[in-house]
């Protein structure tokens, strides 16, 4: 499994509720990626950073879900260019779901 932190500046003139208002309405869209495990949605208003944490089976699937075509809309809506990172992901515990995820 690979974690992609994605990471990008917001506009200054955007309340946290307006920011959240913008994560909502990508919702359906990660909940229609069949590839995607998880997604956690990032804000912090103190730096003026938003984002997401990202599951993925490969680094294939993240880097086909975040290509040129998103990168220019993420831009376009939260007002900067996203940045990534990956890792390599061998275990994750989920205690919400009660489930212990291995790689492979």
């Amino acid at each position: 499994m690979i974690t992609e932190i994605v990471r990008f500046d917001l506009p200054h003139d955007k309340s946290r509720a307006e920011v959240v208002a913008l994560f909502e309405a990508t919702v359906a869209r990660w909940q229609s990626n069949d590839r995607l495990i998880r997604k956690q949605y990032l804000y912090d208003g103190e730096r003026g950073i938003g984002g997401g944490i990202y599951l993925w089976p490969s680094k294939a699937d993240a880097l086909a879900a975040h290509d040129t075509t998103w990168c220019e809309m993420a831009e376009q809506v939260y007002g900067s260019r996203p940045s990534f990172e990956y890792f390599e992901t061998p275990i994750v515990v989920d205690n919400a779901a009660g489930v212990v995820l291995h790689e492979g």
